[in-house]
This record gives structure tokens, sequence and C-alpha cells, in this order.
């Protein structure tokens, strides 16, 4: 039977979902409409968007300890784990920042240009951890089904929910002969045949692709300062945050693509990438991938 796919908006931009072979989730069609509304469901539960998404119901929430869903319990897990995995440069608690910043709205009349944001921009230098962060804070009980932290302090979905997104999906497809799932630029493929598929690294300059990736079984994620930045007091701004400076990076990587077992693991690599600088950065990708400079060039990073 011929692989089914369909891509549609979700997670702020275009995410397909394709199947070959019947499974678990039954024929491709049938899979593929699972999957399909797995990630709507997810996306209105993670939304900080919509006022009756459960996070923003969370972030909202007054009391020091709250109730949450089992889906809020491991995002909020994966989230810091993936802070104390990058010494706090991926830090899912600077929501206040990011909407100072002027990202409040889920979709942007016009993005900046990459080199008009460069240009503009100030001069480069290596994001850093907050010492003081905020989700060292945070504290999550499994049993209980709660999480805790100081009111006011509030969550960024993100990117980490777009990687766990994917590996949800890649759950429920794991038993067909094979399956590709992209959240907006997190992927995850696998199925029981093995078959390699072809990532590509995507170059946001314009042109041709940067590099593909042979993959049969696991995820590419990337992170990038060009997906949506704006004017905010006359200054190029974006959404990936300096956690010391709490203001848009300007490191010198404008984009990473981190190979990895999983989506979660692969968005946190691709982040903290971009926030460490060139000079640091190729040490997140341990499992191989791609950096991308302000100059243009390029550097593909074998598996370690």
């Amino acid at each position: 039977m011929a692989e089914v796919s369909r891509t549609f908006t979700c997670f702020g931009g275009a995410t397909t979902v394709a199947v070959d072979g019947a499974g678990p989730a039954g024929e491709p069609e049938q899979a593929v409409q699972s999957v399909v509304d797995l990630l709507l469901d997810l996306h209105a539960t993670f939304s900080r968007f919509k006022p009756e998404s459960e996070l923003s119901a969370l972030n909202n929430d007054e009391r020091e300890t709250v109730p949450v869903s089992s889906i809020m319990v491991r995002f909020v897990q994966a989230a810091l784990d993936a802070s104390e995995a990058t010494g706090g440069l991926v830090d899912f608690t600077m929501l206040n920042e990011i909407e100072v910043a002027g990202y409040r709205e889920d979709r942007f009349r016009g993005t900046l240009s990459l080199p008009l944001a460069l240009a503009l921009g100030p001069a480069r230098q290596p994001g850093g951890s907050e010492p003081s962060g905020r989700w060292k804070q945070v504290r999550v009980d499994r049993e209980a089904g709660t999480v805790t932290r100081p009111p006011g302090v509030k969550f960024d979905g993100g990117g980490i929910v777009k990687g766990l997104a994917a590996d949800l999906a890649a759950d429920r497809l794991a038993g067909h002969p094979g399956f590709a799932v992209d959240c907006e630029g997190d992927v995850r493929v696998g199925g029981t045949d093995k078959a390699v598929r072809m990532l590509e690294v995507p170059n946001p300059f314009g042109g041709p692709i940067l590099h593909e990736f042979a993959v049969g079984d696991g995820a590419m994620a990337t992170s990038s300062i060009a997906k949506r930045s704006w004017f905010q007091s006359m200054k190029p701004t974006h959404h990936l945050l300096d956690p010391r400076t709490g203001g848009s990076a300007f490191t010198g990587v404008v984009q990473a693509s981190a190979l990895a077992p999983t989506g979660m693991e692969g968005e946190a690599l691709a982040k903290a990438a971009v926030l460490s600088g060139p000079g640091d950065a190729a040490g997140w990708l341990r499992y191989g991938g791609v950096l991308l400079f302000d100059d243009g060039s390029s550097e593909v990073i074998g598996a370690g």
C-alpha cells in the first residue's frame, strides 16, 4: 500500500504526518488521522496564545502547587530535564520576557529578513544561563500529578512541546512499517522496516539545502533565529532569548540542526548550540548536525 501523508497547520507552522503500511494505529489513512488528532490536541493543550488551554490555566493559577494532567506532567519534566542537561541555556520559564520582547501573538504579519536582522543586530556574544534561574524552583510530582513553582513563574512550551509531540506521535506509529512526523521543524522517523529517509537541513539565507542526513530511526530538530523575528523599540528581535540577559541572543550562530534519538533531546541540543555561540556550538551536536553562521557559512558535524 502506498504511503499516506498529510500536511496541516499546527504549532505555528506546517506540520506533516506520513505513514507507510498498516499497524497498531490502523490502516495508513486511519493512522495519519489518529496522529493529526493527537497533534492538534497537544497544540490546544500547550498553546500559550489560547486562554482556554491547560498551559494558560497553569500559568495563571495563583496556587503554588497545581494539579495537572499527565501530559502536562510529562512536558514540565521534559522541560526541566532540558534545562538541567544544558545548564540552564534552555529555560522554559521565560514567558514574561518573550512577551515583553513583543512575541504575544500566534502568527506574525511579517518576519524580518535574516540579512537585515543580522546587519542591525547588536555585537555578537555567547549566551549564558542565569545562575538563579527560575527553572530551579520548579518541581514535578508524578504520583500526585502536580506541578509546584512560585506563583507568577510562567512556562513557555516553545520547541520542547514540538519535540514532545513528535515523540508521542512516533510512539503511536512505532508498529507501522514506516513513518515520518515533522512538527514544524522537529522531525521523527522510524518504523519496523527501518527504511532510511533523507532529512534535509534548510538554508534560511535561501538557495540549496545545507545538508541532508540519512536516518532510519531517530530525530532531527532545527533551532533558528530566522523563523520568528520582528522589530521591537527599533531593534531587531527574535524568539530565542539569552537567559542571562533576557533579550534576543545574537551569538554568531543563526541556526543549528541536531540529530538525536528523540525529538525532545534534539530540540534541547539545537537550541543550546545556537545560544552557546560558535566556540561551543559543535560540542552540543553529540549525535551530529549542522551549524549555520552569520556570514552564511556552515559546518557539518559528524556523529559523536
